[in-house]
């Protein structure tokens, strides 16, 4: 094979290690943003936790915070622009307590909430059993879901014992079910039940006889999906029932609680800390940068300070990494600053009036606008959020698909589905609106939507079809 030399010219783009920095902590939430942070923090010794700054407590509600722009970041660079403060006293912890609370968890002194199985054998303790009825209690209460509900059949609980466990202590399915019967004498009422029609059921009995309570017991007990669906000529015929008591039994039972153990589920909370505080100051509607959200760290002086005198050494590259992450945390709340900045130009209109003043926008307005990539605006827009008068709104939100008006203009997806919730809220429940009246309501007001369109919407609202609205 002969060999021989060519020259070849191509295009490669290569991403540095900073832009690849600067591109990953962009596109972080909040809270993974600060989990990255302490991660530098810990791995790279000439970065340090920064001091507060002594600001004093947040703007009070209702008062016009200090202004703020893409330029006014609330750093503090050093000589060299490696001692950067972030953040303020009211932003951390710490804030009114000294050195010596550091390890107080306030935490630790709220009361627990009892789960349902603990509030259940709390209630078993006060029974005199012997021990062997006691576990059987147990083991029915484990066997609960969520609801409260027992959704195995007690012969399946029975097969899935150890035989040596049943052998040896001579446990009948009868003991099963008397455990049961114990359980449905429990707070909250309903629990143990198969479904919710016995639970429903179990709570009515609870309650005074009457003519309306014993209505309402056949209403769970065989007419529940006719309920449900609404369909009250067929209730009405098949309990020989007229208007008012059939709307009477219907409120009886809609004061029930369908999910007995609701109350106990393990619930995680999902904490959310604004990136961005949109307020109103001297009639114009801005934005700031939140200061809790964000994190308070520098480059460590003395020895950045010793390695510039040294000209390299072990801890050069560290150095440099630390300066890389300085700029890339800038670069991050710039660009977040600068996005928000011009949503609410946008939008000011929605902070304003409301979802029906919602102007339509992409991704691709804000790039142009920002002289940036759409790629940029998204990874500023993903999981990032803001705090309003009207509430707490991911930058997302505020981006949508657009409906052309009669009159040339365009209608955004969220103004609109605010006009058909405004329609539905007002409509007369005996008669209430279908997809297709809705949509002719629209087009009166110059808005040409389909009635697919318009159940896509109402559906995406989690709004009920017109034969699940309508009441006696």
């Amino acid at each position: 094979m002969k060999q021989s030399l060519q020259l070849k010219l191509s295009q490669q783009l290569n991403l540095t290690p900073q832009l690849q920095q600067s591109i990953k902590l962009l596109q972080l939430s909040t809270l993974e943003f600060r989990q990255e942070i302490e991660r530098y923090l810990i791995e790279n010794p000439l970065l340090e936790p920064g001091e507060d700054r002594g600001e004093g407590p947040g703007e009070g509600e209702g008062e016009a915070p200090a202004e703020s722009s893409s330029d006014d970041s609330g750093s503090e660079y050093g000589a060299e622009g490696d001692d950067w403060n972030w953040g303020s006293g009211s932003g951390g912890g710490g804030g009114g307590q000294g050195e010596d609370d550091d390890d107080f968890d306030p935490a630790s002194n709220t009361a627990r909430e009892l789960t349902l199985r603990e509030h259940l054998l709390e209630q078993a303790g006060l029974l005199p059993l012997p021990a062997l009825d006691r576990a059987v209690l147990g083991l029915v209460i484990d066997a609960l879901d969520d609801d409260g509900f027992l959704t195995q059949s007690l012969q399946e609980i029975f097969e899935q014992l150890p035989e040596e466990l049943v052998a040896e202590t001579g446990l009948e399915l009868e003991d099963l079910s008397v455990a049961l019967a114990r359980i449905k004498q429990f707070e909250p009422i309903g629990v143990g039940a198969r479904d919710m029609a016995e639970a429903l059921a179990m709570q009515l009995r609870q309650m005074p006889a009457d003519d309306i309570r014993q209505l309402a017991l056949q209403l769970v007990e065989g007419y529940l999906d006719l309920l449900a669906a609404r369909d009250y000529t067929r209730l009405k015929k098949a309990l020989k029932c007229d208007d008012a008591q059939l709307k009477s039994a219907n409120a009886l039972i809609v004061g029930l609680n369908p999910r007995p153990a609701a109350r106990w589920a393990a619930l995680t909370p999902r904490y959310v800390i604004p990136d961005v505080i949109v307020y109103k100051a001297r009639g114009k509607w801005r934005a700031r940068l939140n200061e809790a959200a964000r994190p308070r760290f520098r480059v460590n002086r003395m020895y950045a300070d010793i390695l510039q005198r040294s000209e390299g050494g072990v801890l050069a590259r560290e150095l440099q990494e630390a300066r890389w992450l300085v700029k890339s945390v800038q670069q991050r709340f710039d660009t977040i600053l600068r996005v928000a900045e011009a949503i609410v130009a946008r939008q000011h209109a929605f902070f304003e009036h409301g979802e029906v003043a919602m102007r339509p926008m992409v991704l691709r307005d804000i790039a142009e606008e920002l002289e940036l990539h759409e790629s940029t605006i998204s990874r500023v827009t993903s999981q990032k959020y803001l705090h309003s008068p009207r509430g707490l709104f991911e930058f997302k939100y505020f981006f949508g698909s657009h409906v052309e008006t009669e009159a040339g203009g365009e209608c955004s997806a969220t103004a609109i589905k605010a006009i058909i919730k405004q329609l539905i809220q007002n409509e007369d429940k005996n008669k209430p609106l279908s997809d297709s009246a809705l949509a002719e309501t629209l087009s009166r007001q110059g808005i040409v939507v389909a009635r697919r369109t318009v159940a896509k919407y109402r559906e995406a609202m989690q709004i009920a079809p017109v034969n699940q609205r309508k009441t006696l």
